[in-house]
């Protein structure tokens, strides 16, 4: 089908050459799809009044943003709602996937002016842009900060650099997204995005053959106007129900754009929060000889100058024994109200953005000094035991990127700080310090249950040498938790508190004694989509009141959202995700819920703020449900299905709360038949049945989405399950642009094929773990779905096939049909499709093989209506995953009037045991045969002496035991004796009763009767030592099979033995077979 192209970035990558097969899929794939619109087949409508309600399905997906088309990650998470609705329609319930399309927030908006001022500089079609390898416009790739807190949550690297790759131009983005260029120039109107990108997005699901009921699309923002109701709505219903609060509160901020700069907004840091900490004022009492030489007269006499060392730690204070500061660092002063503050660059600018200085934004430099010219002043620190001052001190390993550049030294209670004070008392001369300088005395603040000096106790016993250790960071974990957890505060006004109560009250302390100040700054660099350096600022904001009581949130509305999560009302499929899901709920705190830049909805009390874009998107699954009657497209111009055509001032809060059964009535002009339509969708709909993301939306949407249902909605309408999917590899290496190792739907179906581009997302794999698409499989998906429809096709058409009574291997290969279906449901009934997958197709196929082979070798042709049942299994078994090429056999090959989608799952009865026990006892026989043959040749290939020539003529004697011998006999009244006393065979205490010369010969058996219990087998037939079947007889069966199999085998004989003695090994069940020659 094609050859094989190695590509550095992206392994092994077929090159499609001959493409005979694949287009020929993909002209049934296509006409199919023609079929499935024109029946309006995935249209689905809630039962009118007073007709039976049928069970529901209703999944949907995270809608992808609309600033590019789908790639292969969004099609993963698109494939597990899709293989769930299709699995769901065979169940027979109507199954509801809707499709909508995401445009709030700052993406295309940032990018829209990108283009505009890329427009303006190099033209219309960019033909005075300069080359590639010239200084980019857009944004350049940044070191990553470490994290302050480890308990919190942060992105890794953004969505957004990973679908743009290395910084580009936004037209060479535009490009590789396969726009024209004399089409780019649009783009720089937002507006022109929302009506390029969903139309694309709708054509690559609908060309992969998406279940999608297309009436009930729509676009965000006010470009929908009903949408734009639906959301004012929301907004207002949480603030009335006190889950939205105003206040200030620290957020990230860009100060070029001037607004807050939440996770949609960000081409780097997503997830990152910011980090608050106490910043003491430590009030310089006396300079350093080489401060006042750099000083002069730049500080005006009588000015308060002061030091700010941030600290995540307020209730250590008292043990403060210096400051200490990076050597080679600088930190310039900036002066306020006839006071200098003394810190890192990156403090001041946040400080002005805090509220710290006169001017928001603004501050003013007065001097600069490098660490080394500070060492030695003498400052004041607050609340410390040394109310005469303490010294600064140099430190390696303070990093001027984190907090304010300075830290506050409590050699106590942090391990980093003992171990600088240890080196200093060492090394004075060598840091240039005055042995006097070092307080060694140590203040125990907190007993804690290794010790009332922590860090001494750790520096000790975890063998730390010196401020640069490796143990240190672990070091400094355990002394927090150790401290946060279990410390008892031992001195001080809060002494006799725990830390846990006594921190609050130190920090408040503080603050009001005007000795320190609240201050934040990002846990990691954060970027915006506009190219800032983002900062923390102090803002008045409208904010979710998320979080627990202890995070400062709404107690009450927290336990609602983690009970569910809890209690499995809401469903989270595996552990690993319920794990997850407490755990953000658990970290997740305050949430702005506005922003003043960007597309979206303006907050109905306040119009010069636009609602956040995640802050939109959280119920809009019961939009899904009633929007096909408020508009037929996706912008709100077209009536929808209403009697009389709706318009968006109708759809008051009053009427929203009627639809979604909030009240029992309405004051409204829209028709009451229209409204209890409505009412009766999301009646009907509601609630949903499964949410399907991404990992990476855990910490934000999903829990959104959780937080906002169990607020707005009664208990019946809360989500019934989150599922969250892994990120999707490609070829084994993480997708991205910049690598060329990427793939987009469209790409992927015009490539491989609907179907093969299915079946290979379904063989990626499941579960929270990150998942791979192989895109061999998907070229190998190509030619084993051609050939497996060619065959069947032919072989349903083929005359000489038999008819009349089953033989022995037809039963065998109906009973492996009937366990292979039943384990595809389970497999499906799962959500396990990588699983589904191998049972329901490549075991099928297997299965099929096996049978194919074996009818063949004994000389006779398969059954009619066997090739023809093993047709139908195998459309109804892969319908959901493939369901154009089921739809062939279904229709094509099988003459079915309806469509496979309105196909039922295959009843089947139960495995049968016995035929079972055949089946598995002629595929093991067999196996060993040909292996023992095999065995034989490859010893003769290599010189070695053989009890017989495989290559000559040659007979096959086969002893099968007629009895037991007395040692299985006496194993098996043990295990009988134990299943007839516990119910089930604990083989652990089986062996304790067993003679140890015995064991090993004993355990097998004793496993191989276990396996055949736990398989279904009667118990009295396995205690009675009865095979399910007539062993000499079945080897009689497969005897033509083994003389066309093993070349030159002229005879076979059976023979029947009885004791261990006379044949050997042979055990019932288990013959033992030899070759000899014959002339």
């Amino acid at each position: 089908m094609a050859s094989l192209d190695v590509n550095p970035a992206t392994k092994v990558v077929p090159k499609m050459e001959n493409t005979e097969k694949r287009d020929t899929l993909i002209a049934d794939e296509v006409r199919y799809q023609k079929k499935w619109d024109d029946a309006k087949i995935f249209q689905q409508d809630a039962p009118g009044a007073g007709e039976p309600t049928p069970p529901k399905f209703f999944a949907t997906m995270a809608y992808p943003y609309m600033n590019g088309t789908l790639h292969a990650g969004h099609a993963f998470t698109w494939s597990k709602v899709e293989f769930m609705t299709g699995f769901a329609r065979m169940k027979g319930q109507k199954a509801l996937f809707p499709q909508g399309y995401h445009c709030t927030g700052m993406p295309i908006k940032a990018a829209a002016d990108k283009l505009k001022r890329e427009v303006e500089l190099f033209g219309e079609k960019f033909e005075n842009a300069p080359s590639a390898e010239l200084e980019q416009l857009s944004i350049a790739d940044k070191p990553e900060a470490a994290k302050t807190d480890m308990s919190k949550f942060s992105g890794s690297k953004s969505k957004a650099s990973a679908k743009s790759g290395k910084a580009k131009y936004q037209f060479e983005i535009m490009l590789s997204l396969g726009l024209p260029v004399e089409e780019i120039h649009k783009f720089a109107d937002p507006s022109h995005w929302l009506h390029v990108f969903p139309q694309l997005c709708e054509a690559d699901l609908r060309r992969v053959g998406a279940r999608v009921d297309w009436r009930r699309s729509f676009v965000t923002t006010e470009a929908n106007p009903f949408y734009d109701s639906f959301v004012s709505w929301q907004m207002n219903k949480l603030k009335s129900l006190k889950k939205i609060k105003f206040g200030k509160r620290f957020t990230v901020y860009s100060p070029k754009d001037g607004q807050a700069c939440l996770d949609h907004d960000r081409s780097s840091g997503e997830g990152i929060a910011v980090q608050e900490y106490v910043a003491l004022k430590l009030k310089t009492l006396e300079w350093s000889e080489k401060a006042k030489g750099v000083i002069g007269d730049k500080i005006p006499a009588g000015s308060d100058v002061y030091f700010i060392p941030a600290t995540l730690r307020p209730e250590t204070m008292y043990g403060q024994a210096q400051q200490l500061n990076m050597v080679s660092s600088g930190y310039p002063k900036r002066e306020e109200k006839m006071s200098s503050f003394s810190a890192a660059n990156a403090l001041h600018e946040m400080m002005a953005f805090q509220g710290v200085f006169p001017q928001w934004g603004v501050y003013e430099k007065v001097v600069s000094l490098v660490g080394s010219d500070v060492v030695g002043t003498l400052v004041n620190a607050p609340l410390s035991i040394h109310d005469k001052g303490i010294r600064i001190l140099p430190m390696s390993t303070v990093k001027p990127t984190k907090g304010t550049g300075v830290v506050t030294c409590v050699p106590s209670d942090s391990p980093d700080d003992y171990a600088t004070v240890m080196d200093l008392i060492k090394k004075p001369d060598f840091y240039g310090v005055q042995k006097e300088w070092v307080i060694e005395d140590i203040l125990p603040i907190i007993q804690t249950p290794s010790s009332d000096l922590i860090a001494k106790h750790l520096y000790e016993t975890m063998k730390i040498n010196s401020p640069k250790d490796q143990k240190l960071p672990e070091a400094k974990e355990i002394a927090y938790k150790e401290g946060f957890y279990s410390g008892v505060m031992i001195y001080g006004e809060f002494k006799g508190m725990s830390v846990q109560e006594a921190k609050p009250l130190v920090k408040k302390q503080l603050v009001d004694s005007g000795l320190a100040f609240n201050y934040g700054e990002p846990d990691g660099l954060v970027i915006s989509r506009s190219g800032d350096d983002c900062v923390a600022a102090y803002l008045d904001q409208w904010y979710f009141n998320y979080g627990s009581g202890e995070n400062g949130g709404d107690q009450e509305w927290y336990e609602k959202a983690i009970g569910a999560i809890e209690s499995d009302r809401t469903n989270t499929f595996f552990p690993e995700g319920k794990h997850a899901m407490k755990q953000a709920l658990n970290w997740l705190s305050q949430w702005a819920c506005s922003r003043s830049f960007g597309l979206g909805t303006k907050l109905p009390w306040d119009h010069t703020q636009l609602v956040e874009s995640l802050s939109d998107s959280t119920i809009y699954m019961a939009y899904y449900t009633v929007c096909h009657y408020l508009h037929s497209d996706i912008y709100g111009k077209v009536p929808g299905l209403a009697s009389k055509p709706i318009s968006p001032s109708q759809m008051s809060d009053g009427a929203w709360d009627y639809v979604f059964k909030l009240t029992d009535n309405v004051e409204s002009d829209i028709p009451r038949a229209d409204l209890d339509a409505m009412r009766r969708e999301f009646s009907y709909w509601y609630p949903l049945d499964v949410r399907i993301s991404g990992k990476d939306l855990v910490n934000n949407h999903l829990m959104f989405c959780l937080y906002h249902h169990v607020a707005l909605f009664d208990e019946p309408f809360w989500p019934r399950g989150i599922r969250v999917n892994g990120h999707l590899m490609l070829n084994g290496e993480k997708m991205s642009k910049s690598t060329g190792n990427f793939l987009t739907l469209r790409d992927a179906v015009e490539k491989y094929g609907a179907d093969a581009t299915r079946i290979s997302l379904a063989d990626g794999g499941d579960g929270i773990e990150d998942a791979n698409l192989e895109e061999t499989v998907a070229n190998a998906t190509i030619l084993r779905l051609y050939e497996l429809r060619k065959w069947c096709q032919e072989s349903v058409n083929d005359s000489n096939l038999r008819t009349g009574e089953l033989g022995l291997f037809d039963k065998l290969f109906l009973n492996e049909m009937n366990i292979l279906v039943a384990h595809t449901k389970s497999f499906y009934e799962d959500t396990s499709f990588k699983l589904a997958l191998k049972a329901g197709f490549y075991d099928f196929i297997a299965s099929r093989d096996w049978y194919r082979d074996i009818t063949k070798a004994v000389g006779i042709s398969m059954h009619h209506d066997l090739v023809k049942r093993y047709v139908e299994l195998q459309a109804l078994l892969l319908a959901p995953i493939a369901p154009h090429f089921s739809e062939y056999l279904y229709r094509d090959i099988l003459k079915n009037d309806g469509s496979v989608h309105n196909a039922l799952y295959p009843d089947v009865p139960p495995q049968d045991v016995a035929l079972t026990a055949v089946f598995n006892y002629v595929r093991s026989v067999t196996s060993n045969i040909t292996a023992a043959e095999g065995n034989q040749i490859k010893k003769l290939a290599k010189g070695k002496t053989t009890s017989y020539d495989p290559k000559e003529p040659k007979k096959l004697t086969i002893s099968v035991a007629t009895s037991f011998p007395a040692w299985q006999d006496k194993s098996i009244g043990l295990m009988a004796q134990q299943h007839e006393s516990t119910g089930a065979i604990d083989v652990k205490e089986l062996t304790k009763q067993i003679d140890k010369k015995d064991m090993k010969k004993v355990m097998p058996f004793v496993q191989g009767l276990k396996k055949r219990l736990d398989s279904g087998e009667k118990p009295a037939d396995v205690f009675a030592r009865r095979l399910p079947f007539d062993e000499a007889e079945t080897l009689r069966e497969i005897v033509p099979s083994l003389k066309q199999t093993i070349p030159k085998l002229v005879d076979v004989e059976i023979t029947l033995v009885q004791g261990e003695g006379e044949g050997k090994t042979a055990t019932p069940g288990n013959p033992t077979f030899a070759f000899e020659n014959v002339k």
